[in-house]
């Protein structure tokens, strides 16, 4: 069974930095990235950034690009997902996804291609 758990949400101040980190498993399992996406209330879900299965290509949304930084270690299991210098709309539950999609263009943004969801942790920006 495929899972993925993130953690390292907390609550920063405007202009503060946060590490998330994904981890993800599942036996004998290929996916074509890994996918960070975040959801606020009464917003709808957006892409962020997602890193191939081999760690070797990142893609950013361009509303995401610049404050963003996606990075993986595949030996560990493991996706980071770095933001720097919050702004108060950046609270929201982040969360990492995977799929065994064929990944081509853009379509890492579309979240109906990724079949495993983690169950987000959460961001809050406030002073």
């Amino acid at each position: 069974q495929v899972q993925l758990v993130e953690s390292g949400g907390d609550l920063v101040q405007p202009g503060g930095s946060l590490r998330l980190s994904c981890t993800f498993s599942g036996p004998g399992y290929e996916f074509a990235c890994i996918g960070w996406f975040r959801q606020a209330p009464g917003k709808q879900r957006e892409a962020i950034s997602c890193i191939t299965s081999k760690m070797g290509r990142q893609y950013y949304s361009d509303s995401m690009k610049g404050r963003f930084t996606i990075s993986g270690d595949r030996t560990a299991n493991t996706v980071w997902l770095n933001l720097d210098s919050l702004k108060p709309e950046d609270p929201a539950t982040y969360c990492c996804a995977s799929g065994p999609f064929i990944l081509y263009g853009s379509n890492w943004i579309n979240p109906r291609n990724y079949d495993y969801w983690g169950q987000g942790t959460q961001v809050t920006v406030s002073s």
